[in-house]
């Protein structure tokens, strides 16, 4: 009898496996137009692929929103069923229940912004007036005349 039990198992496997194959193809574009409407915005679909249990803080930095629109957000997709609650210490976060990739909805690219690049000082009015030197030997400052030689000149 336990031959038959297991075949019976197994026959019940391959059923659910393929009843759960056709509920896949078929929902896929049901669930595909209902995270196309509730994820309108670049900020919301960026928050979504990130909520993986991050903290809104982060994921709002991420998405370049509020954290307590982050927050707001996780709320209306938990009750829509796209994302899962996740307890933390300090308070709710949420994990997407979706891939928006496995659905075809392309995730925007993050806006890099790039750090303000040091500006090269000015030249100063010395090293304008300082004419380039060819040799590589250090330069030798002019001695100036002795007095005697000032007082000549200017007779």
């Amino acid at each position: 009898m336990p031959e038959e039990k297991k075949d019976k198992q197994d026959r019940m496997v391959e059923l659910l496996e393929e009843m759960l194959k056709w509920t896949k193809v078929t929902s896929i574009p049901h669930v595909k137009r209902f995270l196309s409407e509730i994820l309108q915005s670049d900020e919301e679909r960026i928050a979504y692929h990130y909520s993986d249990g991050r903290d809104s803080r982060e994921v709002a930095k991420i998405a370049g929103a509020h954290f307590t629109t982050v927050a707001r957000w996780w709320k209306t997709w938990i009750r829509a069923g796209i994302a899962e609650p996740v307890g933390a210490q300090r308070g709710e976060r949420a994990k997407r229940t979706f891939s928006l990739e496995d659905f075809g909805i392309e995730v925007p690219s993050l806006k890099v912004v790039e750090p303000p690049k040091k500006e090269a000082k000015a030249p100063t009015l010395e090293a304008l007036e300082e004419p380039e030197r060819e040799s590589s030997e250090p330069a030798v400052p002019e001695a100036s005349p002795p007095a005697s030689e000032k007082a000549e000149e200017s007779v």
